[in-house]
């Protein structure tokens, strides 16, 4: 029994050491690419992502990183194809695009289902800053938005 105690206490000494996975979001770059169901360009060829597409990166090994997109669909792509840039896809009928990070503000724009926004600012207290692609720049809230 004492065996078994120390080891459960080294496992969870081990695992609360261990770094904890935070989300990582990506974008695809300036061209669409080839998303396949397995890492390797001899895999099926699901779809083709456009640029700019939000995705979250679920792994990485070596060239090939293992992606989720906003309809929960799981492929994979060329690491190199991925940039940093984060951008946002409305998930809503019609999101509110607002002058400040509050439901009282003035719209400045709405944006429907499946526009793709950049994300300006890191999200806080519950709304993200945007762009549009033509420049227009307001907040709109986290649960109206994926690829946060």
């Amino acid at each position: 029994m004492r065996t078994l105690i120390i080891s459960a206490f080294s496992f969870l000494t081990l695992a609360g050491s261990l770094p904890a996975h935070a989300l990582e979001y990506r974008s695809v770059g300036p061209n669409p690419v080839i998303m396949y169901d397995a890492p390797s360009l001899k895999g099926a060829k699901l779809y083709v992502a456009p640029r700019g597409m939000p995705v979250e990166v679920v792994f990485t090994s070596g060239a090939w990183s293992k992606v989720r997109d906003v309809s929960g669909e799981l492929s994979w792509v060329e690491t190199k194809d991925l940039i940093t840039r984060r951008n946002l896809i409305v998930k809503v009928a019609n999101a509110k695009i607002r002058a400040t990070a509050d439901e009282a503000a003035p719209l400045v724009f709405s944006a429907d289902k499946h526009v793709l926004l950049e994300m300006a600012e890191p999200a806080s207290a519950g709304w993200v800053k945007v762009k549009h692609k033509d420049g227009q720049i307001g907040y709109v809230r986290i649960s109206e938005v994926w690829g946060l």
